[in-house]
């Protein structure tokens, strides 16, 4: 018995699963909504059938309630044995020093990442302002405390003691940074530019978005339903990982309803400009596009994305034959493919780690907490390589020239 096999068993035993006189209606254990299948022949409308064109859990789960209610014929299960999910080897001994150390370690890289930002040219006549490296500095290290601004002021207290901030700096005047859209640039780029010790590392990367919930609550009418519905606003973020590390090698932040497949060569160019040498590039069918699949084989790479159901490939070209390779080598391309998996966990580790939600009320501030989540795991990714690996964390290369951003492709 495969994963499948358990999760269709307990579909079968504890959700309603009924024939409507074409097809049989499977509930999604994962949402609100249903999957319509069919046994004879197998189909069914989720994207692992589409990928896989294999019988899924809703097409085992509808053999069993056929057999079970109906008299038809059930699938063979053999359940001596329960499977267990798949396990990966972890070096304890360096992933708790990396976890006992972390607080102290990020500080240090934190001021070294914001340390060779350029400070903007003063043409004031008063007192000079903060400098950028401390208001960096302050707002990404409030992000990951992950604690009010009262609380938060014994952690900025210790990082002036420590030398991390050039100057004393009072709790109230990071939340006033984190609302700058003066920031929203400078953050971005060093989402990027924190991953640059993984650069020999990473060849294969993952593209997906995910949303953060806000504190704003919208209303609207329901044309379906005739009602009013309201709930909580969030915004997006679009992300490239490492496949090795999970590390956020370049993002991107818009509102909910930005389509996903145009930013995916803005994203891909992020990486390849700084650095980050492409040679494979996998995303879900929202991703799928001619005109992607040439952008990242322009970049040196291999596409894998992944068909839609309904995709055949007659557009010829590179596109066509990554459709032929899915087609005739499934299990080869599905191999590539679900590497995918590892944006999803650097998603999930970032929204454990730092929250889902923001705590930000105005667009700039929110899109600047979100970018300051991705800093902080970004940094905590580079600890764990450095215990583990022996890596250096070198942000700024010597050969780059002045320490200045570089402004990157990808608009905001």
């Amino acid at each position: 018995m495969d994963l499948r096999e358990l999760k269709a068993l307990e579909l079968a035993a504890r959700s309603k699963i009924a024939f409507d006189g074409e097809r049989w209606v499977v509930p999604s254990q994962s949402s609100l909504g249903a999957y319509r299948v069919t046994i004879d022949p197998d189909g069914c409308e989720c994207e692992d059938f589409a990928l896989r064109k294999a019988a899924c859990k809703h097409v085992i789960a509808a053999r069993l309630v056929c057999e079970r209610d109906h008299g038809g014929k059930a699938p063979e299960i053999v359940t001596d044995a329960v499977p267990k999910r798949p396990t990966y080897r972890q070096n304890w001994s360096a992933y708790n020093l990396a976890q006992h150390t972390e607080k102290h370690r990020l500080q240090v890289l934190l001021a070294e990442l914001c340390a060779g930002v350029r400070e903007p040219e003063y043409a004031g006549t008063g007192r000079r302002p903060v400098r950028m490296a401390d208001r960096l500095f302050a707002c990404i290290f409030k992000v990951y405390s992950t604690v009010s601004s009262r609380r938060f002021a014994c952690d900025l207290n210790g990082a002036t003691d420590a030398g991390h901030l050039s100057r004393s700096v009072h709790p109230n005047k990071v939340n006033e940074w984190l609302a700058e859209a003066e920031l929203t640039e400078s953050l971005r780029d060093l989402v990027v530019r924190s991953a640059l010790p993984m650069i020999p590392l990473e060849e294969k990367f993952a593209v997906d978005s995910s949303g953060f919930s806000t504190s704003r609550f919208v209303r609207w009418f329901d044309e379906k339903y005739g009602v009013e519905r309201s709930g909580h606003q969030w915004i997006k973020s679009h992300i490239l990982v490492g496949c090795r590390t999970n590390v956020a090698v370049a993002i991107e932040m818009t509102n909910k309803d930005v389509n996903d497949c145009p930013l995916l060569p803005d994203l891909a160019h992020q990486a390849n400009e700084r650095g980050f040498k492409i040679k494979e590039l996998c995303g879900d069918r929202r991703y799928l596009s001619v005109a992607n699949a040439e952008a990242i084989y322009e970049l040196g790479a291999l596409p894998f994305l992944a068909p839609k159901v309904n995709t055949t490939g007659g557009e010829g070209g590179l596109f066509g034959k990554m459709v032929g390779y899915y087609q005739y080598r499934r299990e080869d391309f599905l191999k590539h493919y679900h590497q995918r998996s590892n944006v999803e966990s650097t998603f999930s580790a970032v929204k454990r780690k730092f929250g889902d939600a923001v705590r930000a009320r105005t667009d700039a501030a929110m899109a600047n907490e979100v970018l300051a989540k991705f800093v902080c795991f970004n940094l905590t990714r580079v600890i764990l390589s450095q215990v583990e690996l022996g890596i250096e964390a070198n942000f700024w290369p010597k050969d780059e020239g002045p320490r200045d951003l570089i402004p990157l492709r990808c608009g905001g």
